[in-house]
């Protein structure tokens, strides 16, 4: 199964390391069956790109903890092939990993550009204050999503870590 893991930028330095990606909590997004029937129009593409902004949304919920240094506005996700489990209690695109992603099922890697990070900046500020229905909270969020995400080959790995 394919699917978005939320990541931040010293995560990818650990997958560099380690070989591996810990999804926080195990926690990852994917098109499932759940968000499949929420959405009953649209093919497979977009249901995807559904999932892979859930993980972007997750990825500014990681930077808001603010344990991110070197990179604490550029959000990160990583798109992984591997088994995991639906869990639609969670959220109709969440699924449950069955352990830690090994660098050779890791498919791209996608990283905010540096014209985003004010965006994500503004964004990690009130993404709860979004959570909770405020519409200017909501709108800066709705920015910082709006923004794509630069797309990197695995292979490319060592190059974004140590020259970004």
């Amino acid at each position: 199964m394919r699917v978005y893991i939320p990541a931040t930028f010293s995560m990818l330095a650990s997958l560099q390391d380690n070989g591996l990606i810990h999804a926080r909590n195990g926690w990852a997004f994917a098109a499932t069956s759940a968000l499949h029937d929420f959405f009953t129009s649209g093919d497979e593409e977009e249901i995807e790109a559904v999932a892979f902004d859930d993980a972007a949304l997750a990825s500014i919920r990681l930077l808001a903890i603010g344990d991110e240094e070197r990179f604490p506005h550029r959000r990160v996700v990583i798109s992984a092939d591997v088994e995991a489990t639906e869990d639609p209690e969670m959220g109709e695109s969440v699924v449950k990993l069955a352990g830690p992603v090994e660098l050779e099922q890791v498919a791209a890697i996608h990283v905010d550009i540096e014209e985003a990070e004010e965006a994500t900046a503004k964004a990690i500020v009130v993404v709860d204050a979004a959570d909770l229905g405020d519409e200017d909270a909501e709108l800066a969020v709705g920015d910082a999503q709006d923004n794509y995400m630069a797309f990197y080959d695995p292979s490319e790995l060592a190059f974004l870590v140590e020259l970004l």
